[in-house]
């Protein structure tokens, strides 16, 4: 017998977020053929790794349940939507067996240890794809890093001894979270292998572009940033004041963009880093940054005394693609970047 929960109601799915500490949801449709290719593989899932009270698999018909989908803005089927404690902390969106399988093996593995482990979903752990994450997802919105067009990115003023603009969106842990790791070598005049951060070159501004290979809405930034702990000034800074340029057509040079109007500036404050994970979440004003198909993010200053500043990773939260009418709801496949 199917241990599936097929929600009939939105009261059924809000009670069984409120007494299950964690659920798998899959967002389908009947008409979807990507959808009943990894139905099989999601019922399996769901009868080895259920478990009561903890682990809960449920599906919902996006065609009778549009409220539910609504509000989760479920645009493509399948989607799929990890909740914990009744948060959504991370989506996939596509009928990936690879993606679907490891985040639910791993979500059990928590599950049994009682989320003993490090972080644990959307707490300086991963989401679906395996991408790191410093900081807790908002509830609706997901990670929607993997749509950055990694080709595209353009950085400057960044040293040459340590990482690239690509570094910043890397799915792993950064190293700087691993006892020991983190750290330039002493007497060397390179970084420790290929350090997996940057940090600015002449003085502590950053000039970073980031276009998507699709328009995206986003909710927040999640910036990580890990210096080592020292009072010596050419230790580098974490970022302080941070400009960001929705849909710009380039990378903007630092002198236009003292020029141009931010569509949002922020300052970042100590109390915004979490200890932990060295991660600050930017919450941007939502409303405008719909439809976006480009960032430019300037980092002005940093918050100290020293010259440069160092930065980690970058994640970018929200949904992809427009909102549609539920009656136009789209279904995907494997391919990537969908």
């Amino acid at each position: 017998m199917s241990k599936t929960v097929h929600i009939r109601s939105p009261n059924e799915f809000s009670s069984l977020l409120s007494t299950s500490k964690i659920v798998v949801t899959d967002f389908y449709a009947d008409w979807c053929g990507p959808c009943k290719q990894i139905g099989p593989l999601y019922e399996q899932l769901s009868a080895q790794l259920s478990r009561p009270s903890k682990i809960t698999f449920a599906k919902v018909d996006v065609d009778s349940q549009k409220e539910i989908a609504s509000s989760y803005g479920i645009t493509a089927m399948p989607t799929f939507m990890i909740f914990k404690n009744a948060k959504a902390v991370s989506t996939i969106r596509g009928a990936d067996p690879r993606k679907l399988s490891e985040a639910v093996r791993k979500l059990a593995a928590e599950a049994e240890s009682n989320g003993s482990s490090s972080g644990g979903f959307g707490e300086a752990g991963s989401t679906a794809g395996g991408s790191w994450l410093g900081a807790s997802l908002p509830k609706g919105y997901g990670d929607v890093t993997d749509s950055v067009d990694i080709k595209g990115l353009d950085l400057l003023n960044s040293d040459s001894e340590f990482g690239t603009a690509r570094t910043l969106f890397d799915n792993a842990k950064p190293s700087s979270l691993e006892p020991g790791k983190g750290k330039k070598k002493e007497g060397s005049g390179s970084a420790e292998k290929q350090a997996d951060w940057i940090e600015s070159d002449t003085d502590e501004q950053l000039m970073l572009f980031i276009p998507f290979q699709s328009t995206l809405k986003i909710h927040t930034l999640h910036i990580t940033s890990m210096p080592p702990a020292s009072s010596d000034t050419e230790i580098p800074m974490r970022p302080k004041t941070v400009k960001i340029y929705s849909n710009r057509a380039h990378v903007l040079g630092f002198d236009e963009a003292e020029d141009i109007p931010a569509t949002q500036a922020i300052t970042l404050a100590e109390r915004d880093w979490d200890e932990k994970t060295g991660t600050a979440k930017v919450e941007l004003r939502f409303v405008k940054f719909q439809n976006v198909t480009s960032l430019v993010v300037f980092v002005v200053d940093g918050d100290g005394e020293g010259e440069r500043v160092r930065i980690d990773r970058i994640r970018i939260i929200g949904e992809t693609g427009e909102k549609r009418e539920l009656g136009k709801l789209e279904k995907i496949g494997d391919e990537q970047g969908e």
